[in-house]
């Protein structure tokens, strides 16, 4: 357990009071694990344990009912990090079945992860807050033992209790690199950064970052990407 709530201070609102670092872990969402009949479904790993991740461009995986049903899950996209995190995004081939209780399990396995989510009667979730906004807060960083966490945090506006996705893309302007990663809030806020273990952004001394999100809700239902946000690395000021 103490694995996995320590990877991600920033990436999927998980805050971690533990002082080392690990060397792997795997993580999967939705966190919820009641879903609708069309949720998609992301598999993220840390450190070492990236390299499952990016196995699934050539290993099957599926969702497994108590009867025996198996649904495969389709890839949508591989997202790297920067900073010891890699995630993949999935969709069913078809529609789950109702008031059913899957578990993960991968073609190679003969036993089936003790991953698990049940579906309601509800084929979609309802749609994400048409109001919702995203706005800047400030940046921060922090030194730890094991080296420093470092985010520009963002406040969210009328968001609903639902679980939201952040495809957030963040662009590094002296050399227009972008880092594109999905991100989860954690106490109404939006971390884009690391802590000292991992995360799906890093940051220079200096320089400036733009960034943009776009909210979506676990049955990949989108709303508007925000437009572009400037901000100044974490550590110009720290």
């Amino acid at each position: 357990m103490k694995n996995l709530v320590l990877l991600l201070i920033f990436t999927f609102g998980i805050k971690s009071a533990f002082a080392d670092c690990t060397n792997n872990g795997m993580q999967y969402f939705p966190a919820q694990k009641e879903v609708s009949l069309n949720s998609m479904f992301i598999i993220q790993g840390y450190a070492q344990s990236q390299r499952n991740i990016i196995s699934f461009k050539s290993r099957t995986i599926y969702l497994e009912s108590d009867s025996g049903d198996l649904i495969k899950l389709v890839l949508q996209g591989i997202f790297k990090g920067q900073k010891s995190l890699t995630q993949a995004i999935f969709k069913p081939a078809k529609e789950l079945k109702p008031n059913t209780t899957y578990f993960l399990k991968y073609k190679e396995k003969k036993e089936r992860e003790k991953v698990f989510w049940k579906t309601t009667d509800k084929k979609y979730l309802p749609a994400i807050n048409s109001n919702l906004t995203v706005e800047f807060e400030k940046t921060e960083v922090a030194y730890y033992g094991c080296g420093p966490s470092a985010k520009a945090i963002f406040n969210i506006k009328n968001k609903t209790e639902a679980e939201i996705w952040y495809k957030t893309e963040v662009v590094e302007l002296s050399s227009n690199k972008k880092t594109t990663y999905y991100i989860k809030q954690w106490n109404e806020k939006l971390s884009v950064g690391h802590s000292m273990c991992s995360g799906a952004f890093t940051f220079n001394l200096k320089g400036k970052y733009n960034v943009r999100f776009t909210p979506m809700n676990t049955d990949g239902k989108t709303l508007k990407t925000t437009e572009w946000k400037t901000f100044e690395s974490p550590f110009t000021n720290s």
